[in-house]
């Protein structure tokens, strides 16, 4: 299906990084993009860059989200609005657990609630949902959001058994590391986070992200991309560790020493 087959777009967490690349590169296809996000300025900047159509929602405002699948026909839906607060479950904060789940998953279920079933009964649409390798793949001090992204995961295997019969299609979209400002989000906007996590890497932009994004939508309607992981190609995942008792007594104690 190429682009000229779709019309309409909403696109989530609009205003930095990969989706606001997604939101310049679905507008270079002449697509009406509806862009989502909680930052006024950096949304309306990007309205007047590229002529998307701004809506300062937050995604857990459900009232606002159904008011706006209920005035648009959204042929693309583009799930990339997250959050994370990177620690070790036994550490978590009651707080991190509902936020976490509230704008990464369950905002992503009650979006597509309300838009997928319309794409359904127009035999036409193309949900992406943008996960993380971290909902396929287990790495250490994350827990929380390992198991969000398992869930949007499961959700998009199962979109796909619920429309079935139907031109709907579904990508789920699996970043490794990739060079936006989300490490200053989450780990605070100071030079060290970038050092530590961008400086002197080999890393995808988000650009690169979008143009993965257009190739799936863009694919003829028999062609349904179901799941991409991009990586950089300096960064694997997997590993195995083995510990001594004594060894991960020690650790273990350690690491309540820092609390």
């Amino acid at each position: 299906m190429s682009f000229s087959d779709y019309r309409t777009a909403l696109v989530t967490g609009a205003s930095s990084g990969i989706g606001a690349a997604v939101v310049e590169r679905l507008r270079a296809e002449n697509i009406e993009v509806h862009a989502i996000a909680r930052s006024a300025d950096a949304l309306n900047e990007l309205a007047e860059r590229t002529g998307c159509i701004a809506h300062v929602i937050d995604v857990t405002d459900r009232a606002a989200i159904a008011e706006l699948a209920g005035s648009v026909q959204f042929d693309i839906l583009i799930n990339n609005a997250g959050v994370d607060r990177p620690k070790k479950f036994l550490q978590a904060d009651a707080e991190d657990i509902d936020l976490l789940v509230d704008v990464n998953l369950r905002a992503v279920l009650h979006i597509c609630r309300l838009i997928v079933p319309g794409m359904v009964e127009r035999d036409r649409g193309h949900v992406v949902n943008i996960s993380s390798i971290a909902g396929n793949y287990n790495f250490g001090g994350n827990s929380i959001y390992h198991a969000v992204k398992s869930g949007v995961a499961m959700l998009s295997n199962q979109l796909r058994i619920d429309a079935f019969g139907k031109r709907v299609r579904v990508t789920e979209i699996c970043p490794g590391r990739v060079a936006t400002d989300i490490f200053n989000h989450v780990h605070g906007n100071d030079p060290s986070v970038h050092e530590r996590f961008i400086d002197g890497f080999e890393l995808p932009q988000a650009s690169d992200i979008a143009d993965a994004i257009a190739f799936a939508i863009a694919a003829p309607v028999a062609v349904n991309i179901g799941h991409m992981e991009i990586t950089p190609t300096l960064q694997v995942m997997g590993g195995l560790q083995t510990a001594r008792p004594e060894t991960s007594a020690a650790v273990y104690e350690a690491e309540g020493a820092k609390r």
